[in-house]
C-alpha cells in the first residue's frame, strides 16, 4: 500500500550521539546501525519510506528525552533545542515529513505555551510526551497529569485542536529498584511499557479529563498498550462496581465511549494480525493509526506486515493512511491519493 502514514518514528540530536550510543547497547543488535539511523532524519529514513511505501512520516524526540529531565529549567531548554532543531530540519520538506512537539512537563502553562509556539509557529500536529515526568531533586518523583491542574494544558490541546501521543519511557529511580531491577528483561516493550502508559491513560479517564476536555485527543501506541485486551473487565467494574461507590462522579461515560471518542491506539511495534483484528473488533478500525517505531523496529518488518495483513481493503485504508489524514487534517503528500 502506497501513501501510509507513520506516527510513532524516533529521532535523537546527533549532539547526543555518545549518549544515544550507550542508551542503544542496552536493547541494539547494532549499535552503530541504530545510532546512525537514528540521528538521520533525511537519507536514511526517507529511503525506507520510498522502499515501502510510507508516504508521511511524523517524527518526535526519542524516549525517555526530556521526561527523563528532573530539573526544571534544564528539561525546558532542551525541549526547546529539540523543536527548534526537528522545525529546520524538515522545513521545505512537509509532503514527507511532520513533527510532534517535545515537552517539558514539569509545569502545564509552561507545556501549553510550548506546545502552541510549536503548532503556530513551526506548523507541528500535536506533542509526544514520553509518560510522566520525573522531578524532584534527585529525580525520584513522578508528574502525571490526570489531575485538574493540568486542565490548562488539555484545554490549550483542544483549542488548537492537536492530539497529544502518550509514548512510554522507562521506569526510574524508586520504581525501578522496587519493582523491575530483579526482572530487568521485563523493562521496555515486555511488560513495563504498557503498564506505565495504561496507568496513566486510565487515570485520564477516571479522573475526568476527558469529561473536562471532551474534545481531546489522546493516542495510543503498540496497539493500546494491553487496554483493549481488558476492555470487558475494565468496563464490567467501572460499570457495575465502580461507579456504584463514586467513580460516577468523575468518569461519566463507559471506557468504550472514551476510547470511540477520545483515545486512538497505533500498530507501533506489535506486527501481529490476530492482535489487530482483536483491537479492530474491540475499539474499532475508525479510531487505529498505522506506525512502525522505527528505527527500534524496521520498515520493512512493520510495512510487509501490514501490506499482507488479512485485511478487508477499506480497513488497511482507513488505518493506512486515512484515519492519520482526517485526525492531523492532513493535506496532499506523497502519495496521498495513491
Amino acid at each position: 500500500m502506497l501513501g501510509k502514514i507513520a506516527l510513532e518514528e524516533a529521532f535523537a540530536l546527533p549532539r547526543f550521539q555518545e549518549r544515544t550510543r550507550w542508551w542503544a547497547s542496552l536493547f541494539a543488535t547494532d549499535v552503530d546501525k541504530h545510532v546512525a539511523e537514528i540521528t538521520d532524519v533525511d537519507e536514511i529514513r526517507n529511503a525506507f519510506a520510498d522502499k515501502h511505501g510510507v508516504g508521511m512520516q511524523i517524527v518526535s524526540y526519542t524516549a525517555p528525552g526530556v521526561q527523563d529531565i528532573w530539573d526544571p529549567k534544564e528539561a525546558q531548554a532542551l525541549a526547546v533545542e529539540i523543536n527548534d532543531y526537528i522545525a529546520e530540519k524538515i522545513r521545505g520538506k512537509e509532503d514527507r515529513m511532520r513533527a510532534f512537539a517535545t515537552l517539558s512537563m514539569h509545569d502545564p502553562q509552561e507545556a501549553a505555551t510550548e506546545l502552541r509556539r510549536c503548532v503556530t509557529q513551526h506548523g507541528f500536529l500535536g506533542a509526544l510526551v514520553n509518560d510522566t515526568q520525573r522531578a524532584g531533586h534527585d529525580g525520584d518523583d513522578m508528574i502525571f497529569y490526570d489531575n485538574a491542574k493540568w486542565d490548562i494544558f488539555w484545554a490549550t490541546c483542544t483549542e488548537l485542536d492537536v492530539p497529544l501521543y502518550l509514548h512510554p519511557r522507562n521506569p526510574t529511580g524508586t520504581i525501578y529498584e522496587k519493582l523491575w531491577a530483579d526482572r530487568k528483561w521485563l523493562v521496555g516493550p515486555p511488560l513495563s511499557f504498557a503498564q506505565g502508559v495504561s496507568l496513566h491513560a486510565l487515570g485520564m479517564v477516571t479522573n475526568g479529563v476527558f469529561d473536562r476536555h471532551p474534545q481531546l485527543q489522546i493516542i495510543l501506541g503498540h496497539l493500546g498498550e494491553h487496554i483493549p485486551f481488558d476492555m470487558w473487565r475494565i468496563n464490567h467494574w467501572f460499570e457495575d462496581r465502580k461507579k456504584m461507590l463514586g467513580l460516577q462522579e468523575t468518569c461519566k461515560k463507559t471506557i468504550r465511549e472514551y476510547f470511540a471518542q477520545n483515545l486512538w491506539i497505533t500498530t507501533s511495534g506489535h506486527f501481529s494480525t490476530t492482535t489487530l483484528n482483536f483491537c479492530m473488533a474491540e475499539v474499532g478500525a475508525d479510531r487505529i493509526l498505522f506506525s512502525i517505531d522505527y528505527p527500534f523496529e524496521t520498515f520493512e518488518d512493520g510495512c510487509n506486515w501490514f501490506d499482507g495483513a488479512e485485511l478487508n481493503e477499506t480497513d488497511r485504508v482507513k488505518i493506512g493512511r486515512d484515519n492519520a489524514k482526517k485526525l492531523f487534517k492532513l493535506g496532499a503528500y506523497k502519495d496521498s491519493e495513491a
